[in-house]
């Protein structure tokens, strides 16, 4: 925030910017800027856009701050992983609803306008009449307590390593926790928290437990009351 605020205009408050807002503005002086506080990381972080002519400038300026370093995809993607948001074409596609990826939450409570008045495209399979979630056969899940990362396709068995249960689609060495984690899709009646499950790790199984997410807690800015 403290690299951000140096390109902002004086007597822009970022203490008063709300996660997920955003507003056009100047940018180290140059008009037709747009900044918004948001990301897909569960950290605190900003979105800016600004004319192509002045892109290399404004990125020069962030980057010559000592607080600022350049980071690619990768290191995204672990931070993402680790706050337990799904990547669409991973952990999400079109053959995924909302309530197998545990996301009905985005349409509010049983008792809300959006799950009562349903009327949205897919709405009748994914609610019942009252508005509440139809059973799904099977449930997004995080992973832990395997020795090495599962990556995506990595199959997931029960705990007797027999029976295949679902597979893995994102995973990674949380830098963070100094450990691998995972996420992907279980039968629902193996979804709960603890359960005791297989990874089947480029050919051998090792010993994992199903985990609540996010894996790290997540930092997302707060406007101070």
């Amino acid at each position: 925030a403290e690299a951000v605020k140096k390109l902002l205009p004086s007597g822009f408050d970022l203490a008063k910017m709300a996660f997920m807002t955003g507003v056009e503005t100047t940018l180290d002086g140059i008009d037709g800027c747009r900044i918004t506080r948001c990301g897909y990381t569960g950290e605190d972080g900003f979105e800016i856009a600004m004319p192509a002519d002045n892109a290399e400038s404004i990125a020069s300026k962030l980057l010559s701050d000592p607080a600022v370093n350049a980071t690619g995809l990768g290191a995204r993607d672990s931070l993402r992983l680790e706050a337990g948001l799904c990547l669409y074409g991973h952990d999400l596609n079109e053959t995924i609803n909302p309530v197998e990826a545990t996301l009905a939450w985005t349409m509010g409570g049983p008792k809300g306008r959006c799950r009562k008045e349903g009327g949205f495209l897919g709405a009748e399979h994914i609610l019942k009449p009252d508005g509440k979630l139809q059973k799904v056969t099977k449930k997004r899940v995080g992973i832990m307590g395997m020795k090495a990362p599962a990556r995506e396709g990595a199959e997931i068995y029960d705990a007797t390593g027999e029976n295949k249960i679902g597979d893995v689609t994102s995973g990674t060495f949380s830098p963070c926790l100094k450990a691998p984690i995972a996420m992907g899709y279980v039968e629902t009646p193996l979804a709960k928290a603890g359960t005791e499950i297989s990874l089947k790790i480029r050919g051998k199984m090792q010993k994992a437990a199903i985990t609540k997410m996010p894996f790290v807690e997540s930092r997302y800015y707060r406007v101070p009351e």
